[in-house]
């Protein structure tokens, strides 16, 4: 027989999210058995547990005997203890998320704990109708924010290299503002993007600082998150203020074609491996470089050293990958396809939709243009 399933809230912890559709900084989840769960809050989130949690039970802490204490964790581990006593309940399966204070509690009490790995990996896997419209739109979200962005930069002036907006240095500070506003008007949010001019792009998770620079590639990289749904979007783009390098201009070139590739590749059943596989293969045989075992091609010049894509849902990154790991793809799976190549002292490259896989192929729920010149945006 399954044991009870026990959570502790975190604020955004896609596994609480997922159980029970709360999210909520501090709290705990029963599952005793299907149709028998148990939501407990704090007595100022009762109310909006009632309207947007989903459990068959909400409890006020209040109502279940909470007692205050300097050590707010271990409060909520001797609540979840008295109320598994109460439904003569000794042994739980719990989360490797769970706080190593809590684990300690609850084991020093006697509670026979069982960590789940990979709790929900599957099932946040498929995505469902209503899931993956949330995530469709998060991406025009991303969508909207990028373009924002890059509508800026096509109006930019440059002096001495550098660029400038209204009289005053275009930084990425002031794009991220902007997209951040964009993002907030339409009901979603992210707490970081990537906003990143060159030659620091060449760093690819270098989230962007400073005046930035014409002639050369600015990475743009929104991941926003559905303020009311908390499905994600992950949108990648590329452009250059000015002429670009033919170098550059190349980068770009073949990052877009194993995009392409990759997208033309994903079905399901195809395996990531095999697609990451194909992108890294299409690289070296254009003259460039990747960091996966039996690819390494070039080593002196862009390469790309990360993986093809990922999943998305309530996390940005999660479950299924695109990268040198068996990892058979289903339908229902959505995720991104982002080829990549750097060069230090030069910069970076990266193009990236999302999407999600079914039976004959790929339905990509991105539709922002791939150029690298700004003025395509518009």
């Amino acid at each position: 027989m399954t044991k009870p399933l026990l959570l502790f809230a975190a604020q955004d912890d896609a596994e609480f999210l997922y159980a029970c559709h709360f999210n909520v900084e501090a709290g705990l989840y029963f599952r005793f058995a299907p149709g028998d769960d148990l939501l407990v809050v704090p007595t100022l989130e009762v109310e909006r547990a009632r309207n947007e949690g989903r459990a068959a039970r909400i409890a006020d802490r209040a109502d279940l005997g909470w007692a205050e204490t300097q050590d707010t964790t271990g409060a909520w581990a001797q609540l979840a203890q008295d109320v598994l006593r109460q439904r003569g309940v000794d042994a739980v399966r719990i989360s490797g998320r769970l706080p190593a204070a809590a684990y300690e509690a609850l084991r020093d009490a006697g509670i026979g704990l069982e960590i789940e790995r990979g709790l929900f990996g599957e099932e946040r896997r498929r995505k469902s109708a209503e899931e993956a419209s949330f995530i469709h739109s998060a991406q025009r979200a991303a969508e909207a924010a990028c373009a924002e962005v890059i509508s800026l930069l096509a109006v930019a002036e440059s002096r001495d290299g550098l660029l400038w907006l209204d009289g005053r240095p275009l930084t990425s500070e002031r794009l991220m503002a902007r997209a951040q506003s964009t993002l907030n008007e339409i009901g979603y949010q992210t707490l970081e993007m990537i906003i990143a001019g060159s030659p620091e792009s060449a760093v690819p998770h270098f989230r962007g600082a400073g005046q930035l620079r014409a002639n050369a590639p600015i990475i743009i990289d929104i991941f926003p998150r559905g303020s009311s749904s908390h499905y994600h979007g992950d949108l990648t783009r590329t452009v250059v203020v000015g002429e670009p390098t033919d170098a550059v201009r190349q980068m770009h070139e073949v990052c877009v074609a194993a995009l392409e590739g990759a997208v033309a590749a994903i079905r399901e059943g195809a395996n990531g491996r095999d697609i990451h596989h194909g992108v890294c293969r299409l690289l070296v045989e254009r003259g460039y470089g990747t960091t996966t075992k039996g690819f390494e091609g070039r080593p002196d010049g862009p390469r790309l050293n990360h993986a093809t894509g990922h999943g998305v849902g309530l996390e940005v990154h999660e479950g299924p990958q695109l990268r040198d790991l068996d990892c058979p793809l289903q339908a229902g799976d959505v995720v991104t396809v982002e080829p990549g190549l750097y060069h230090l002292g030069v910069g970076g490259v990266r193009v990236e939709d999302t999407g999600i896989v079914t039976r004959d192929g790929f339905r990509n729920f991105t539709s922002l243009p791939r150029s690298l010149d700004p003025l395509a945006y518009l």
